[in-house]
């Protein structure tokens, strides 16, 4: 069955599903959720409910990137202790079911507001007002939860968090550079980013969401209330203040240059939107953590987003990946490390 782009075999998933405990109803043609770059989000009925049938791309996947063993693992623990987490009903790492691994993921209803899109707002409410709450109230619980408690002490490697993805990113860049103009910008970048952050010794490692943005929350249909935070793939142990990082390298304000436009993952270059620093100073309060060095950590997030982008153009310039979508990412790939290099020279 042809589902969007992609072709969903649901004879052999629905024989798979009876086999372990879940009646997929096919009289319903399953509804393929857009958004995402890259993991696939079909919305189905399973045993007489809505339910989220989340996969994996095909194909050669990016070290630590759509890892659903990785999500179940989480969300089937997380879920009982943070409510904003839908809970993983079943991992399925059978590669002849689907192609890939593949989650059958707690559906919860609401509004997803992506990118600079607004037009889901109901009269009256104002995003911009309700944007830092509904993060900041977010990433603070979720980074005052003990992994113990959950379950989940052994998931990742925390000690050397920053200057481990620091060299990890800034490599990554060099990787996509060989042989191609901007491998000068990639060296610079690579050995102002590791020398910045060597020495980086954080506070006690919290969970981190790994891809906190707007578009990654499911909000409540009737008032701007979170229900769900989505994409727990990248999930892992490490210094708080990489999340509210990651946060910020999506987070565009109206004179930042070009690429942050382009980007097109907030609505925060909107009129009247908070800014970073906004961001910044409610998440210090809220957890009375110090935020010393988060620009910093703001030019590694840059590059890591930069490196996503070069990623996903190879991957569509091979045609392992068939949307449209990439085929100008190297270019905003480019432009990004340009940006996270001047970010991080200026630390």
């Amino acid at each position: 069955m042809k589902i969007g782009e992609y072709e969903l075999n649901t004879k052999l998933l629905s024989n798979y599903l009876s086999e372990v405990g879940f009646e997929l109803d096919i009289r319903k043609k399953p509804k393929l959720c857009v958004g995402g770059l890259a993991n696939i989000n079909i919305e189905v009925i399973v045993n007489g409910e809505k339910a989220i049938l989340r996969k994996a791309p095909s194909g050669p996947l990016p070290k630590g990137a759509h890892d659903m063993v990785r999500e179940h693992k989480v969300l089937s623990k997380l879920s009982k202790h943070f409510p904003l987490a839908p809970n993983s009903l079943h991992l399925c790492q059978d590669l002849k079911v689907l192609g890939a691994p593949f989650q059958l993921i707690e559906y919860r209803p609401g509004r997803v507001f992506r990118g600079e899109d607004l037009s889901l707002l109901n009269q009256g409410e104002s995003m911009s007002k309700k944007l830092i709450p509904i993060i900041t109230e977010s990433m603070s619980r979720l980074h005052k939860l003990d992994p113990i408690n959950c379950g989940l002490k052994d998931l990742g490697n925390p000690k050397g968090f920053i200057p481990r993805n620091a060299k990890r990113w800034s490599e990554g860049a060099i990787y996509f550079a060989e042989e191609k103009p901007f491998l000068k910008l990639a060296k610079e970048l690579s050995r102002e980013l590791q020398r910045t952050l060597a020495d980086w010794n954080g506070g006690q490692p919290t969970f981190l969401h790994c891809d906190f943005k707007l578009d990654n929350f499911i909000i409540d249909k009737h008032e701007l209330t979170p229900v769900a935070l989505l994409d727990w793939d990248m999930t892992t142990l490490g210094d708080p203040l990489y999340d509210l990082a990651t946060l910020l390298s999506y987070w565009a304000e109206p004179e930042d240059p070009a690429c942050m436009q382009n980007l097109k993952q907030m609505p925060t270059s909107h009129k009247d939107f908070p800014t970073r620093d906004n961001m910044i100073e409610a998440y210090a309060s809220a957890t009375g953590r110090s935020v010393q060095g988060i620009h910093a950590l703001r030019g590694l997030c840059l590059t890591k987003l930069a490196v996503v982008f070069l990623q996903l153009h190879a991957r569509w310039e091979n045609n392992t990946l068939g949307d449209s979508r990439y085929a100008n990412f190297d270019d905003l790939g480019i432009e990004i490390l340009e940006y996270a290099r001047d970010v991080t020279a200026s630390c």
